[in-house]
């Protein structure tokens, strides 16, 4: 172990405490130096897509975005910081405020590299990993029930307000409440309109249910930073990351048991098992399209619940987990709302009577999540949360739900709702679309 010298220059001192401040987790002298070189590359006229040039300029844009939302009063205890770094950069692109060499490398990496599901598989496998196994299998036994109700409130709520405020029954249930729910753009919105054309024999549909997507998930972000503000005033309704009251903390939490943290080699071996479970998943999906990221899970909750994985590898994924968590997320949501958030499909569904009708159908959502937890002996505000999901843009719409609560390890439960609700809600949606029309 170094030792600090006894006297040491004042100027040494000085630049210590200047290179120890940070930017997220960038020392200020590196977050400078990397602005500058990001900007010598733009002169240059030419911006890599490789991952060097993208950890700089996301970690640049994303750790910068939400240091200013965690900076702002009263904003930053409901999920600025989240907010800020996603939608942000999106208006920033929309805006061609991001030197198109820039955009173009960083909407290159991201759609290439599965930098989200890297990110997810990390979070799902870890999370899954840290738990006591009793709890794992009755938390997700039990989100299923605040799911399936929350989803039926949702669609009866949403709809009647949509027709209230003269959007009529089916264009709003059709149109702006099944969007929602339906698991995101690729999952849920892109089947949404391709089943819905072929019903109705018409084109170009995706451009009206992709905004109810993405205006669903905006407002779930803010509703669970308000939740996660709640439960700092009112702990007794928070799990602050669990789901069932009486549960125990993660079993294998290092950081608690410094006597227990795993080397580096069990770290580096445990981040490979991710990208082995990630890897069964798509395997599967492309042979009998299965999603990727459910099976993964499943897979992951078999080898828990079989104790195939050591404790000593358990705690190695944990650290994974905890590295994504700390260090990837807000980068990453930089990322999502640069090549994934299309500003103008945002704000095109800003008209009063869909703005009302998504907040309610989103609200109600959470709310009978919120209220049915007490009956599961849940707590209401963690369950409220994996709720808030149900109305997520997908994995994407996960990670800022999540990240904005403060609550990445109830990823397992989020992706029950989005992945596996999400298609039950497409294939009832075209079921039901299929009848109406007929």
């Amino acid at each position: 172990m170094s030792h600090v010298p006894s006297k040491v220059p004042f100027f040494l001192t000085w630049w210590w405490k200047i290179i120890d401040f940070k930017i997220g987790i960038v020392p200020l002298p590196i977050f400078v130096g990397l602005f500058f070189l990001i900007f010598a590359f733009v002169r240059a006229g030419h911006v890599p897509s490789d991952i060097l040039m993208n950890i700089a300029v996301l970690a640049v844009g994303g750790f910068a975005c939400a240091e200013l939302g965690k900076r702002l009063p009263v904003f930053r205890h409901i999920g600025a910081a989240a907010i800020f770094a996603t939608f942000i950069p999106s208006y920033l692109a929309y805006a061609h405020l991001i030197p198109a060499p820039v955009l173009t490398s960083v909407v290159v990496f991201t759609r290439s590299s599965n930098f989200l599901y890297l990110f997810i598989s990390s979070i799902i496998v870890g999370s899954i990993l840290g738990m006591d196994y009793h709890v794992l299998i009755s938390g997700f036994l039990k989100i299923v029930v605040p799911l399936t109700l929350g989803s039926i409130a949702a669609a009866i709520t949403g709809t009647l307000v949509g027709t209230l405020f003269g959007l009529g029954m089916a264009h709003t249930f059709f149109f702006i409440v099944m969007p929602i729910m339906a698991g995101g753009v690729g999952e849920g919105a892109i089947p949404l309109s391709v089943g819905y054309g072929s019903i109705l024999h018409q084109n170009g549909l995706l451009a009206l249910i992709l905004p109810p997507v993405m205006l669903g998930s905006f407002f779930a972000i803010i509703i669970s930073g308000i939740l996660n503000f709640a439960g700092k005033r009112y702990p007794h309704l928070s799990g602050e990351g669990r789901l069932q009251t009486g549960e125990e903390k993660d079993a294998v939490t290092a950081e608690e048991m410094p006597d227990m943290a795993p080397d580096i080699a069990t770290v580096a071996g445990a981040a490979v098992m991710t990208v082995t479970f990630y890897l069964v998943g798509v395997l599967t999906q492309r042979y009998w399209g299965w999603p990727a990221p459910v099976v993964m899970l499943f897979a992951v909750v078999v080898i828990k619940i079989l104790r195939l994985v050591s404790p000593k590898l358990e705690r190695g994924a944990f650290v994974v987990y905890r590295f994504f968590a700390v260090a990837v997320t807000y980068p990453l949501l930089f990322a999502i709302g640069v090549a994934m958030t299309p500003w103008d499909k945002l704000i095109s569904s800003l008209a009063l009577p869909n703005l009302v009708t998504i907040f309610t159908t989103v609200t109600a959502m959470v709310a009978t999540g919120f209220f049915t937890a007490r009956l599961l002996k849940m707590y209401p505000i963690d369950t409220a949360i994996v709720s808030a999901c149900r109305c997520g843009q997908g994995g994407t719409g996960d990670v800022a739900i999540l990240t904005a609560a403060n609550r990445l390890q109830l990823m397992p439960f989020a992706q029950i709702g989005t992945r596996i609700g999400g298609a039950a809600t497409v294939v009832f949606a075209l079921i039901a679309m299929a009848h109406f029309s007929s």
